[in-house]
């Protein structure tokens, strides 16, 4: 017991050392590399913890060998700007001022629903709000508001329209039919709703809709002069 209360002791101090060589950015956003490493070490760093009749040195030698390839990679990383790219991947701009850009979406493993959802979490609730957003290489999300978008999110926007998709919850939320958004798409240039990338409506009527290929409008559907919401 006492051998096992060492080892630990002993793979804890080493781990923690190695943890500080590897700088702030390793114990804060992570690389996708970086991440990698972190998880390879604290698995390594289980067996010999666990295993008395495994000897400590392999423990250490392997964790040390995973921290040299960490520098060298760093090194790579920090010199080259096209092996930057490679390891580490690249921003990518998911909207902007013609709208969402679904390719970047979808080379992300994102949706539309998604790109919502990150810019709910960033405080902005309605897509003409943002002039661009994007996700960084490391995964965080960042946007830049247009200067007056506290003004044009005074209601909470809901998705009508979903790559092509209703979600009929919303609309009976908004007291209209199907018929009825078909009918306001093909006013304004879609004969058939599947090929809407994007419907969002507020509580004050305010419409917006990209289809897909094509620049966002910002539409005003008729809600009797009164907020739904």
């Amino acid at each position: 017991m006492s051998l096992i209360f060492i080892r630990t002791v002993i793979i804890f101090i080493t781990l923690l050392c190695i943890m500080r060589l590897m700088g702030k950015r390793q114990i804060g956003e992570m690389q996708p590399y970086e991440l990698v490493i972190t998880l390879i070490i604290a698995d390594l760093a289980c067996i010999p913890m666990a295993d008395p009749s495994i000897p400590l040195l392999y423990g250490l030698v392997a964790i040390l060998a995973i921290y040299m390839m960490h520098q060298i990679v760093c090194l790579l990383d920090l010199k080259s700007s096209a092996m930057k790219r490679v390891l580490s991947g690249s921003p990518s701009i998911v909207l902007n001022k013609n709208g969402i850009d679904i390719t970047q979406l979808k080379k992300n493993n994102l949706d539309v629903s998604d790109l919502v959802e990150s810019l709910r979490g960033a405080g902005y609730f309605s897509l003409d709000a943002v002039d661009y957003a994007l996700y960084e290489a490391n995964g965080t999300f960042s946007a830049l508001p247009k200067s007056d978008y506290e003004s044009l999110q005074d209601s909470l926007p809901v998705i009508i329209i979903d790559e092509g998709k209703f979600e009929d919850k919303n609309v009976a939320l908004c007291g209209k039919t199907r018929r009825e958004f078909c009918d306001i798409l093909k006013e304004n240039g879609c004969a058939d709703y599947k090929k809407a990338l994007i419907l969002t409506m507020d509580g004050n009527g305010k419409m917006y809709f990209q289809k897909k290929g094509e620049k966002f409008k910002i539409i005003q559907a008729d809600v009797g002069g009164k907020r739904l919401w």
